[in-house]
């Protein structure tokens, strides 16, 4: 049977019963993926019959769309919020954005590996709407390593491929992070932004700075 459209309401107008399905749709592509879980699954699991959840999502992708809208704008919040504490040097806005998106990938994981391993299923439409935010994620550390290079602060041989480690080495730590273990999130924080200063050559004109 061919379930009823909606469209989902905004997060910040979820009910309780919206949000308690969200939850379990989160868990069950977190644990098994996305093909692996069908709509019954999910409402076993929230513990509502298939009819309540249809009256808040069409289907299985719509959930996974709602998940992936959700990561993009927590992160998003995220990054700015570090921007906007870091001000103009190059240096320290870089070092803003490792230390956002590493926070973010060691304490958000199931929604981070979710939106990595599972965008390919949302709808072209969702994936053309949400382009500009994934651009943008990229501009921000681009635009802090070329401003670092202009004021020759950074001098990377390689600019591109020293972005795309930075980000890619940020990203990676919502695969491999376990909480409770040896390193803490502050570590891995102080470790990366060192570790993304030695990518882009950081040359500092000052007396190092903390983060």
């Amino acid at each position: 049977m061919t379930a009823p459209a909606a469209a989902p309401a905004p997060a910040t107008a979820r009910t309780t019963g919206q949000q308690v399905i969200i939850d379990a749709a989160r868990r069950e592509f977190g644990e098994r993926g996305y093909d692996a879980v069908s709509v019954r699954d999910i409402a076993a699991r929230a513990g509502v019959s298939l009819s309540a959840l249809y009256h808040y999502y069409p289907g299985k992708q719509a959930l996974l769309e709602g998940i992936v809208e959700a990561g993009l704008r927590s992160y998003d919040t995220a990054c700015a919020a570090a921007l906007g504490a870091a001000g103009d040097d190059p240096a320290r806005r870089l070092a803003a954005l490792v230390a956002a998106t590493v926070r973010y990938r060691a304490q958000q994981q199931v929604d981070s590996s979710i939106v990595f391993s599972e965008t390919r299923s949302v709808s072209e439409e969702f994936r053309a709407r949400h382009s500009r935010q994934l651009r943008e994620a990229t501009g921000r550390f681009q635009r802090a390593i070329a401003d670092g290079i202009e004021a020759g602060v950074f001098n990377p041989r390689w600019p591109d491929d020293a972005r795309r480690a930075v980000i890619a080495m940020c990203n990676a730590v919502a695969e491999w992070y376990r909480p409770g273990g040896e390193l803490t999130v502050d570590d891995l924080v102080t470790r990366y932004v060192n570790l993304a200063f030695t990518l882009v050559e950081y040359r500092p004109t000052a007396p190092p700075f903390s983060f």
